[in-house]
C-alpha cells in the first residue's frame, strides 16, 4: 500500500529543543558588527555585553534591583554556579519532574551532600508545589524541557518565604511570564527560547540572593568560574558586562540580534503569542488523531516550548522503535529535524513551539507527521 506524500512541505524544518531554531529573520550577515578580534574587556567589548544584560532585563520585565551577568557553561553552568554558591545555608527542597531536575538533584545530595528533602514526578507530571516548606532553600525547574510540563504560574511560592527559590527557567524565559517576585535566582542559556549560540548562560539574582551571596561563606572550595564574591562583598563588575571568563562576541552579537528580532515581534508579550499559537496547532492535530496524545494529561501544565507526544494506538507493538522510526522518516524527508523524545524520557516526540518557530511550518509539519505515522504502521503489519 502506497500512502501519498503531503504537497506542502515546511520552509525550516527546524524543531530541535536545543540548539533550537534561529529567528525567521536571521541571516549571518546581521552579525556584521561583532568586535571579532577584539578584548571583551575593550570599550566595545564591554559595551555589547551590558546591551545584552540590559535587553534581556528590558523585554523579560526584569526588576531594576535584580542583578543579571553572563556567565560560561550554558544554562548548566549557571545553575551549578548558583547552588554551588549560594546552597549550604540551610535545608534544601529538591524538586525534579524530569531529567535535568534530576541531574540538579545528583549534584546537592551527592557531590554537595547537603541535608535535602527530594521530591519528584513522574515525565509528564509536576510535583505539588504546594506541599513545600519554603523555609528550605528551593530548587526546580520552570519548564520540564524533556517531559513537556511547566509550571502554571507562582501562586505555591510565599512572599513570606524565609529560605530562597532557585529556578532553572532554560526553556521558559521568553516564552512564558516568569513571577520575578517568586524567583530568588533564575538560569538560562541563550540557544533555547531566542534560538541564539550555545556555550552562555545567564544568571539572574533577586536582593534577598545577593544577601545570601554576601552572608554565606560555603563550607567547599569554589572553581574560579563560580566565584561570585570577594572579600564579602558581591563582584558587582560581573553584572555590568565584566563577564568571569572570555565570552564568544560572535554569540554576543547574535544574542544581540535575537533580542532586536524579540522587540520586533512584541517583546515578551508577542513571543509568548507565538509560542502559544503554536502549540495550539499542535494540540488541534492531536484532538483529531486518537493514535496520538501528550505526555503531559493535565492541559494546564502543558509547556508551549517542549511540547512532547506520545503514541497511542494499540497496534504499536515496541513504542521506542516505532517512535524512532518516525523520527527518522520525517528526518529523511527533511520535514522534522531532531525531533525524537530525550534519551531519558518515555519514548516519543519532542516538538519545540518556542517564538522563532513559524506556525506555518507546524502547520506544514503535521499532515507529514500523519504521513509518517501511517506509512510506519503499514510497514509494521506487513512485517508481522
Amino acid at each position: 500500500m502506497t500512502i501519498t506524500k503531503p504537497a506542502l512541505r515546511p520552509d525550516n524544518p527546524r524543531f530541535s529543543s536545543g540548539p533550537c531554531a534561529k529567528n525567521p529573520s536571521f541571516d549571518l550577515v546581521l552579525l556584521r558588527d561583532a568586535p571579532l578580534g577584539r578584548s571583551h574587556r575593550a570599550t566595545i567589548g564591554r559595551a555589547k555585553l551590558k546591551a545584552a544584560i540590559e535587553g534581556t532585563r528590558e523585554i523579560l520585565k526584569i526588576p531594576h534591583d535584580y542583578r543579571i551577568a553572563i556567565v560560561p557553561a550554558s544554562d548548566t553552568g549557571a545553575i551549578e554556579m548558583a547552588m554551588w554558591s549560594l546552597l549550604g545555608a540551610r535545608k534544601v527542597t529538591m524538586v525534579a519532574w524530569e531529567s535535568f531536575g534530576a541531574g540538579w538533584i545528583t549534584d546537592v545530595v551527592k557531590q554537595l551532600k547537603i541535608d535535602s528533602d527530594v521530591r519528584t514526578a513522574e515525565y509528564g507530571e509536576i510535583v505539588d508545589m504546594y506541599d513545600i516548606d519554603y523555609h528550605t532553600d528551593v530548587v526546580f525547574t520552570w519548564n520540564g524541557t524533556t517531559s513537556g510540563v511547566r509550571m502554571p504560574n507562582g501562586d505555591a511560592i510565599p512572599e513570606d518565604r524565609t529560605g530562597l527559590t532557585i529556578c532553572d527557567a532554560t526553556s521558559a524565559a521568553f516564552a512564558m511570564d516568569l513571577p520575578w517576585d517568586k524567583l530568588d535566582v533564575t538560569t538560562f542559556s541563550w540557544q533555547k527560547v531566542l534560538g541564539g549560540e550555545a556555550a552562555h548562560g545567564m544568571l539572574i539574582l533577586s536582593p534577598r540572593a545577593v544577601v545570601r551571596l554576601e552572608s554565606h561563606t560555603p563550607s567547599w572550595p569554589l572553581p574560579k568560574i563560580f566565584r561570585l564574591t570577594k572579600g564579602g562583598k558581591l563582584i558587582e563588575d560581573i553584572f555590568e558586562g565584566a563577564t568571569i571568563n572570555t565570552p564568544s562576541m560572535l554569540a554576543v552579537e547574535d544574542y544581540l540580534v535575537a533580542l532586536v528580532w524579540a522587540r520586533s515581534v512584541g517583546g515578551l508579550d508577542g513571543l509568548i503569542k507565538r509560542a502559544d499559537t503554536n502549540t495550539a496547532a499542535i494540540t488541534d492535530f492531536v484532538t483529531k488523531h486518537s493514535w496520538i496524545d501528550f505526555l503531559a494529561r493535565d492541559p494546564e501544565l502543558r509547556s508551549n516550548t517542549s511540547v512532547c507526544l506520545k503514541f497511542a494506538d494499540k497496534r504499536i507493538s515496541d513504542d521506542t522503535k516505532f517512535a524512532k522510526g518516525i523520527a527518522k522518516r520525517l528526518e529523511a524527508e527533511n520535514i522534522a529535524l531532531d525531533i525524537g523524545a530525550h534519551r531519558d524520557a518515555p519514548s516519543g516526540l519532542r516538538i519545540w513551539c518556542g517564538g522563532t518557530v513559524q506556525t506555518s511550518d507546524i502547520k506544514a509539519m503535521l499532515p507529514w507527521l500523519e504521513w509518517a505515522f501511517e506509512t510506519e504502521i503499514t510497514q509494521q503489519s506487513q512485517a508481522a
